[in-house]
């Protein structure tokens, strides 16, 4: 069996949140159940952009296509939330996945090859 989910860490400081990701394997509609409420609990009452989000996709082999809407989805639930996403990891999906969702969310998406940078990019002000 290949290991696969997910582990979010949830944190505030000061005005702004910090959200971090790190995604592993093949991800399917069974991890979405788990990870929505997270958000959506952790994220409740926030009507401005002032959520920053690190995505460690170095690890992800990819999503189901249930996953896929799901993940869609819970971007689009929380799209005026967000001021930065920072998107690692290696693949070459990864970084048209990132443009793409600079479409349908308010703050900025980018993605990186090396952690540290997207690190460094989501703590400018």
């Amino acid at each position: 069996m290949k290991r696969h989910g997910l582990h979010i860490g949830i944190e505030r400081n000061e005005d702004r949140f910090y959200i971090t990701l790190v995604l592993v394997g093949t991800l399917g509609h069974q991890d979405y159940q788990i990870i929505t409420p997270l958000f959506d609990d952790a994220l409740k009452g926030i009507d401005e952009r002032i959520v920053d989000v690190f995505i460690d996709a170095s690890a992800l082999e990819g999503f189901s296509a249930h996953a896929m809407w799901d993940d869609f989805k819970l971007g689009m639930a929380h799209r005026h939330q967000f001021r930065r996403i920072a998107l690692y990891g290696h693949e070459r999906w990864q970084a048209y996945a990132a443009r793409f969702a600079n479409w349908f969310v308010s703050g900025e998406i980018k993605h990186f090859t090396r952690p540290g940078d997207a690190l460094l990019w989501l703590n400018e002000q």
